[in-house]
């Protein structure tokens, strides 16, 4: 038991090692000191999980078997690297501007964004993938077995059963660790991108290592091999054309559509021009792979007793010569062909999963729907990690169904044939505008059905699912339905068979119903974009029905990406249009913009749907229907003028609307402050001038008299000094003539003092604070900032209309920015109002008012001398001011 423990530990220790790389590769990105991952030699390295165990251990098995047709499984990728890279392009552009997460999503979003399609196309893929995930599982527990055989240990190491189970959950656990991290799927895995990198060279390594061994350590030297082909069988083996074209071909079609292989060819780039790099790069990289499969396998054949399984021969060879060195680092190589392939699958499926099966129907089941309340955000990353999970246990049960089968590249080609379904649509959805998603659907329909029934099914052995009546007689006693034999055709490859079956029906089927019927008008949208991509990013669309209300999109927005990030990108957006404040207008270029930031999270088509439910019933404008039609190229460009001069315009007028309407605001608010100033002015000085004449012309008071008198003077002089001083400091900050006294203070000592000026304590406003943790010391004009603290937390002290009034203190320290929120559970501030208090005369009512309108303001002024801002946050349930200070700030010394 010695050698397998050791063997146990180097897996354990590598594994380590992957976390270590993982974790540093995470907080490097994190930090913004990623740009070495950012490596085209990186992005070239990941693309390595198409070499799986398939790759490492059942190239040779397959080359042992089927001679030289094992080449086409590289020549596929080669071929489409090579001579199709413009294509590669394209597809990493859509995925770029349309923010794809998976193939599901690219898929749905061509054709009309349809939630029906990217469910299917979900299913279809966690199905196809299930056999490739079975194959990983298998080799690895083939590979402990051949050490245990060799070793004399096989009645230790345990149910082969039970060691596929446990590998599944630790690859499970580490995808969870390392693959949903982020929220955003549209985010770059740099941690398991950089883990894929290192597995990569150790895997090219390893295959390399046992080559050199079996070449020259083994064989005698290059020549005394190349006469070993030359007598084998493998030498003179006869490839039908049929059959390398078919496998060819399948190869190519799996390099685009395999899920995984999405992930890292689009999802993961970072820039569309490393393609230029992985074009020769990647082709380099196979046929070093595949460099010594021959070598090894014909001596595989001569040296290793009848029987014994060719998959593992890249292992059992440096065993049976005493190598158990060499034999562990070809096993880590084949360990990491299958432990990258299993990572990236689980993460390219959970996302879909997520994203367009269980986000779907979870929205569809809570009240609410887009508007429900609450953080939905724990929900995605539950749904995504529990997909990890189902991803791997359905693995797993293939393997426990299947009967664990030797041949492992037979498995490999199941999922090929079962992903390739995706081609027709995928290449019809970028190259032809009249492709729809009726013709889309329906392909997929009879692909899979065919494909499942002549090579899926059949896979698990007669008697499984498919009854053995069904192979002999064919289904429901119909001769031309038997699996091997669709149609009558009889004599042909089962592989072969399946996928001319499928393919052909698939795309003829797609093809016939895209020309049949007619696409819908965001369908026709989405065709231009995507097939049109070079020459444009995509018109926005049109939204009628209703015009929406930009503080319930940030609420959604809030729900979905986080407060931090969805009040952020609202505040761009305003800042793009010239708006102050946090929301936009809800321009179409607006709408766009926030629906694909939306579909990182939760999938283009939930996004969609999302947007529409609180836009209204969502539909495309005649101006979209104009540009799709594709008349001719001056009629384009004309249209196009004048759709943007049109837009300019709407814009300018809109602008200038909301200005007229400030200004109405603004003098009838300030008609209101001339005569309540009038009347604040008039009422002390009336006072001080009656009870001054009593002073003047009373003969006899008393002293009490005397001072009641003389109290009702000053108190009415304070009351006027005060108003005198607010007009006069608002003059003052607002002509820039004001002198900071900067100073050095604690925060939480500002706020208590704050807080004691206002006098809350006890008078009903309860006051909670948040993250002041760590105290912060600033250098700053501490009584002005402290003047706009105290006026922030009178105002809620007098306009909280809640039964229990409460105000939340948050402190934030973003970059260089002190961020202070202050937050009520009152009823807030009208919409109405919003963009008018904080001008002079501004009160929000007149009956809870006691002042001139000028306190807002006057804070306004002194947070702009200060370098910051006071901005409202709508949408916050209650009044919510924020208060930003840009400083460097540092931990206050205990």
């Amino acid at each position: 038991m010695g050698t397998l423990n050791i063997l146990i530990a180097v897996c354990l220790g590598y594994v380590a090692l992957l976390f270590l790389v993982a974790f540093m590769a995470e907080r490097a990105a994190l930090r913004g000191r990623a740009k070495w991952l950012r490596s085209p030699f990186v992005y070239t390295l990941s693309l390595s999980i198409y070499c799986t165990a398939w790759t490492f251990y059942g190239a040779v098995g397959f080359a042992a078997r089927s001679g030289l047709e094992f080449l086409t499984i590289y020549i596929g990728p080669t071929l489409v690297m090579i001579g199709w890279w413009w294509g590669l392009r394209k597809l990493v552009r859509i995925g770029r501007t349309q923010r794809i997460t998976s193939i599901a999503d690219l898929i749905s979003s061509r054709y009309g964004k349809s939630p029906l399609l990217a469910v299917f196309v979900t299913l279809i893929a966690v199905i196809g993938t299930t056999p490739y995930i079975a194959l990983q599982l298998q080799s690895v527990t083939l590979s402990f077995a051949s050490f245990s055989a060799n070793a004399d240990e096989a009645g230790q190491l345990g149910d082969h059963d039970a060691t596929a189970l446990w590998i599944a959950a630790g690859l499970a656990l580490f995808t969870v660790l390392f693959g949903t991290r982020n929220l955003d799927a549209n985010e770059r895995h740099h941690g398991v991108v950089m883990a894929i990198a290192l597995e990569a060279v150790v895997k090219l390594f390893a295959l390399v290592a046992v080559g050199i061994f079996v070449v020259w350590g083994i064989g005698g030297g290059l020549s005394a091999t190349l006469d070993r082909i030359d007598a084998s069988a493998i030498g003179t083996w006869q490839v039908p054309d049929g059959r390398w074209a078919a496998l060819t071909l399948l190869s190519a079609a799996a390099f685009l559509t395999l899920p995984r292989m999405f992930q890292v060819l689009v999802v993961e780039n970072e820039d569309e021009n490393h393609l230029r790099t992985a074009s020769w790069a990647f082709p380099a990289y196979l046929m070093l792979m595949s460099l010594f499969v021959v070598p090894i396998a014909v001596v595989g054949l001569d040296l290793m007793p009848e029987g014994a399984n060719p998959d593992q021969f890249v292992l059992t060879l440096p065993l049976s010569q005493g190598q158990e060195g060499l034999a562990m680092l070809s096993f880590l190589g084949g360990f990491s062909s299958a432990t990258s392939m299993v990572i990236v699958a689980a993460i390219a499926l959970s996302t879909m999963v997520s994203n367009h099966i269980v986000m779907p129907i979870w929205l569809r089941l809570a009240e609410g729907g887009a508007m429900i309340s609450g953080d939905v955000r724990h929900v995605v990353l539950l749904a995504r990690r529990l997909s990890i999970a189902g991803v791997l246990a359905l693995g797993y049960l293939y393997y426990r169904f299947s009967g664990g089968g030797e041949a492992l590249a037979a498995i490999g080609l199941i999922s090929f044939a079962g992903v390739a379904q995706f081609l027709p649509a995928l290449m019809g959805g970028i190259f032809w505008r009249g492709a729809n998603r009726v013709g889309a659907l329906a392909g997929l329909t009879v692909g899979f059905a065919i494909w499942a029934f002549t090579l899926f099914l059949p896979s698990f052995g007669p008697g499984v699912f498919l009854p053995e009546t069904v192979f002999e007689a064919g289904l429901f006693g119909n001769s031309w339905l038997r699996p091997e034999a669709l149609f009558g055709i009889t004599g042909l490859d089962p592989l072969v068979h399946s996928v001319m079956w499928s393919m052909t029906l698939n795309t003829a089927v797609f093809i016939l119903l895209s020309l049949l019927t007619f696409p819908q008008p965001l369908e026709r949208l989405q065709g231009a974009q995507f097939v049109n991509v070079f020459q444009h990013t995509g018109n926005p669309q049109g939204w009628s029905g209703g015009v929406a209300q930009a503080e319930d999109l940030m609420v959604m927005a809030q729900r979905i990406l986080g407060p931090v990030e969805a009040q952020s990108l609202f505040q761009r957006a305003a800042t793009a249009q010239g708006l102050a404040g946090y929301l936009p207008d809800p321009t179409p270029e607006f709408l766009q913009m926030l629906e694909r930031e939306m579909s990182g999270s939760v999938g283009a088509a939930t996004a969609h749907a999302m947007v529409s439910q609180i836009m209204g019933r969502a539909t495309v404008s005649v101006e979209d229907l104009l540009a799709v039609a594709d008349e001719t190229a001056q009629m384009m460009e004309h249209q196009s003028q004048l759709e943007a001069k049109s837009a300019e315009l709407t814009r300018t007028a809109r602008q200038l609307r909301a200005a007229n309407d400030k200004l109405t605001q603004l003098s009838v608010q300030k008609d209101a402050f001339l005569s309540q100033i009038s009347h604040e002015l008039r009422t002390p000085m009336t006072s001080i001038r009656s009870f001054s004449e009593i002073l003047r012309d009373a003969e006899e008071l008393g002293q009490e008299q005397l001072t009641k008198y003389a109290n009702i003077i000053h108190q009415e002089a304070i009351r006027l000094t005060r108003l005198l001083d607010d007009l006069l400091d608002l003059s003052v900050l607002e002509n820039g003539q004001v002198n900071l006294n900067i100073q050095r203070g604690s925060l939480t000592a500002l706020l208590d003092h704050a807080t004691a000026s206002t006098g809350v304590s006890g008078a009903g406003l309860r006051i909670h604070r948040r993250g002041l943790d760590l105290d912060v010391e600033m250098e700053t004009d501490l009584d002005r900032l402290s003047q706009v603290f105290i006026n922030l937390i009178a105002n809620a002290k007098k306009y909280c209309d809640a039964p229990r009034p409460e105000l939340t203190i948050r402190v934030a320290q973003r970059d260089n920015y002190l961020v202070v929120d202050f937050t009520d559970n009152g009823s807030g501030v009208p919409r109405d109002k919003q963009d008018l208090i904080f001008e002079k005369f501004a009160r929000v009512s007149d009956q809870k008012a006691g002042g001139a309108g000028l306190g807002l303001a006057i804070c306004r002024e002194i947070m702009s001398r200060l370098g910051g801002a006071i901005t409202y946050l709508p949408g916050q349930g209650g009044a919510s001011f924020r208060v930003t200070l840009p400083m460097r700030m540092r931990q206050a010394a205990e």
